[in-house]
């Protein structure tokens, strides 16, 4: 009752619609700040794109070739602007399960080894054709936990990283899936994007998903709840939004991708989250467009590198 009357006061004195505009002022300025804060991306210079099987694969177990090209044709654009481009690509074990007529992705560890070990090669033979129609060349980069937790083969995979670079190819990474077991049993390539994006001090993470970004809620469950654009801070309220695996071939999932923007955004690195079949907003990104969520970084404090 008390604060209903208190209401009446508020009202009647003007104060409770000033409060109305300095919280309408207040949220007006922090989407000025993040707009300016997307318009810094046109300067981005070294680039990873994480592509989840969910986009590579259909539900249907056919290879998405209509959404890679697109994907292609983004990636060479960027690339003749300048910038330097990381692909980790997941979907070998889905290429190389829908080889043999498979629905979903095996569960047995021994077999999904077999299926990684058909399915790369395929998986190059698929990135090699596609960018060889741009004149772009590509190489095969297949990592575990062991080439980061060792300083010896972190320092050289990150030479090997900045030789592509020097000369002008794409690399695609994936997890080494054939000899590592713990990832497999863990399961994602989100993460590996994010340590990926870390080692070789990227500007910016997008990963493709199957959704175009963070909800407030699981939307396929609840159609009330709203996209979120930024996030500046992922605590606790945002991962409890995040999903998990969406496909029948997908290992990750939301809760995977905002675990990794996490681990990115607090080493000063972007991540955004964007909708698999439009690659076309990679660039719309670049440009300073508002797509998917973005994750906007932490500041790096001095020796934190």
């Amino acid at each position: 009752m008390i604060f209903i009357l208190n209401l009446i006061e508020w009202y009647s004195e003007g104060k409770l619609f000033r409060l109305y505009l300095e919280v309408k002022e207040f949220f007006l300025f922090k989407e000025k700040i993040n707009m300016e804060r997307i318009k810094s991306f046109q300067q981005i210079k070294r680039l990873v794109i994480k592509i989840g099987t969910s986009t590579i694969i259909k539900e249907s177990g056919k290879i998405n070739y209509y959404c890679l090209e697109k994907l292609a044709k983004i990636v060479s654009d960027l690339h003749a602007q300048g910038r330097e481009v990381v692909i980790v690509s997941s979907g070998a074990i889905g290429i190389g399960a829908s080889k043999f007529g498979h629905q979903q992705k095996p569960q047995k560890l021994g077999e999904k080894q077999a299926m990684a070990a058909i399915g790369q090669g395929l998986l190059m033979y698929l990135y090699k054709n596609i960018f060889s129609k741009y004149k772009i060349t590509v190489a095969q980069m297949l990592l575990t936990r062991n080439d980061f937790e060792d300083r010896i083969r972190q320092y050289n995979t990150c030479n090997t990283f900045n030789a592509l670079f020097k000369y002008k190819v794409i690399p695609i990474v994936n997890e080494n899936d054939t000899v590592a077991v713990e990832e497999i049993v863990f399961g994602d390539n989100d993460t590996l994007s994010a340590v990926v994006s870390i080692l070789i001090g990227a500007d910016m993470l997008i990963m493709l998903s199957d959704t175009d970004g963070l909800y407030s809620g699981d939307f396929r469950k609840n159609k009330n709840v709203k996209k979120i654009s930024f996030v500046e801070d992922i605590n606790e309220e945002i991962e409890s939004f995040a999903c998990g695996v969406g496909s029948s071939f997908g290992t990750g999932g939301m809760r995977t991708k905002v675990s990794a923007a996490k681990l990115a955004t607090a080493r000063g690195i972007t991540v955004a989250i964007i909708i698999g079949k439009k690659p076309e907003q990679i660039m719309g990104i670049i440009q300073g467009k508002n797509e998917g969520t973005i994750f906007l970084p932490k500041k790096i404090t001095e020796g934190q590198n």
